[in-house]
């Protein structure tokens, strides 16, 4: 059996216990295995008020509000308890159970632990109150639940033999509590570890007159990455990319790269899966096979598009036009990322011509910068006054990065290199035969064939205009059939590689190698 710890699971809409590319993932993860019926379980956080409800002011200020939902509408609270020590108290854990069906059945389940019980003190019951909310001394209380608690919750379900798969480090105490039992060497054959971003702040490091508050015996800072890379007998990136990054980083020249991937059924559209149906029967169970849509009409891939992109425009509720050239750019909202780089030359950006853009995404509420790139972005739209069209949806949530990747004409990613570890939001796209025109850094170094599944960007803001106005314009309006080819290129090259199919498949070798007869994966 595998246990996959991930703090945050991006499943369904209706369970907001995500915020971004980590989450989404997660659950893409755990589809797939429940597809290709791989013995695994999720364990997370329930976060009773989410991340938060983004609401925009006027003036482009974002406001976090709580993410009000029930978990009775959608999971099963388990009777199961179990308790670790934080501080003087003795807090109890409780278990949400909600499972994942694969396409033949195969049922994966996913743990939503909780502190939200009545026996606890209410400091503690707030623990699962938020998702990336609240100082050090919060975090640290919640990765105890998670890494501590988690490795408990399993053994009382039963779940005692696993590889336990540590999907960022905010897990790793699962370590620390292993420890107690095994040895290193012996933790090293059940652990392995994945890096997912080179950003400082996505590393967790707790200082020592903290740690020692909930760990009396420690004597040290608390590096979670540290701790992670210590106890584990496999480590990878997301990208070959950041696999050579990530070696530099923390100087080690053992981290493998297994690049990320989507799981395709959940992100190809109603008029692509039927077009796939078609001309590539099976691809739900290998999408693989996803590399025959090179036989697909160039009429019938645009006009599946176009279902999809009307789609999204009735979504919008704005004066975008079915005909114009639409610009996608939506992912969370920080400097690196870039999101107002498009609007670095106003004057050159309006000689483009007939262009609309779409911006979706929240900032952390504790980032001021992407907060004010928020700000700067849509008060540009507004001194556009309509020479170019622009609109910003809030509230980004799966169910609008499904009509986003589904029905834009092209995928904008520029992010800063070499900070993108890999991005699987072009991938999305890719699926439903939008091209991505992105800067060459995480998986697009993979993915980009210039001209044939779409465009590179360098780190210069006019080769962005240059791209747009003397390659990628001209296509579009002027020559349908081969912007079709294009869109067919991204699918069959792009898409049947780019999926969680793939992935998973890749991390089950490493899963079987590391569980020996314990676990049993196709």
């Amino acid at each position: 059996m595998i246990a996959y710890f991930s703090m945050a699971i991006g499943i369904d809409k209706k369970i907001p216990t995500y915020s971004g590319g980590l989450g989404i993932l997660a659950g893409d993860t755990l589809r797939s295995a429940a597809d290709l019926k791989i013995p695994i379980v999720g364990v997370t956080l329930i976060y009773h008020r989410g991340y938060f409800r983004q609401r925009l002011r006027e003036d482009g200020t974002q406001e976090e509000l709580p993410e009000e939902w029930n978990p009775t509408d959608v999971m099963e609270f388990l009777p199961h308890r179990v308790y670790v020590d934080i501080g003087d108290e003795n807090v109890a854990i409780g278990a949400w159970k909600y499972e994942i069906e694969g396409i033949s059945g195969y049922k994966v389940p996913v743990y939503f632990l909780d502190t939200d019980l009545p026996e606890n003190s209410p400091e503690t019951r707030k623990i699962t109150q938020y998702l990336y909310r609240g100082d050090k001394r919060y975090r640290l209380m919640q990765e105890i639940v998670f890494g501590i608690g988690g490795i408990r919750m399993l053994k009382k379900l039963g779940i005692k033999d696993a590889v336990y798969h540590m999907n960022e480090s905010h897990s790793a105490l699962i370590i620390h509590e292993l420890s107690k039992k095994m040895s290193i060497d012996e933790i090293k054959n059940r652990c392995l570890f994945t890096i997912h971003t080179p950003i400082p702040a996505g590393h967790d490091r707790f200082e020592t007159n903290l740690v020692k508050e909930f760990f009396p015996e420690w004597d040290r800072e608390l590096d979670m990455t540290e701790l992670a890379f210590y106890g584990s007998g496999y480590v990878n990136g997301v990208s070959k990319r950041h696999r050579d990054v990530s070696r530099q980083m923390f100087k080690r020249d053992n981290i493998d790269g297994i690049t990320n991937g989507v799981h395709s059924a959940t992100w190809t559209s109603p008029e692509f899966a039927t077009l796939f149906d078609e001309y590539t029967p099976g691809w739900r169970e290998d999408p693989h096979l996803l590399g025959g849509a090179e036989r697909v009409p160039p009429e019938v891939i645009w006009s599946s598009h176009i279902k999809a992109k009307k789609r999204l425009l009735e979504f919008v509720k704005s004066d975008f036009n079915l005909n114009t050239f639409t610009i996608g750019f939506a992912r969370r909202f920080i400097g690196y990322k870039r999101a107002d780089i498009i609007f670095s030359n106003l004057d050159r950006l309006k000689s483009l011509g007939d262009i609309q853009i779409i911006f979706s995404g929240k900032a952390h509420p504790h980032d001021n910068e992407g907060k004010s790139i928020i700000k700067r972005v849509i008060n540009i739209a507004r001194e556009l006054n309509g020479k170019i069209k622009v609109t910003y949806i809030e509230n980004y949530n799966i169910g609008i990065a499904k009509l986003l990747t589904q029905g834009v004409d092209l995928w904008l990613n520029n992010p800063k290199p070499p900070l993108e570890a890999c991005g699987t939001s072009g991938m999305k796209a890719a699926h439903n035969g939008i091209p991505s025109l992105s800067t060459l850094d995480g998986w697009w170094i993979e993915g980009c064939n210039e001209g044939i599944t779409g465009w590179s960007l360098t780190d210069d803001a006019e080769n962005l205009y240059d791209k747009l106005g003397n390659e990628i314009l001209p296509v579009f309006y002027h020559n349908r059939t081969k912007w079709a080819e294009i869109m067919k290129n991204a699918i069959a090259i792009n898409a049947s590689y780019f999926n969680t199919h793939r992935m998973i498949l890749e991390y089950n070798k490493i899963y079987k190698r590391m569980g020996g007869n314990s676990v049993i994966a196709s």
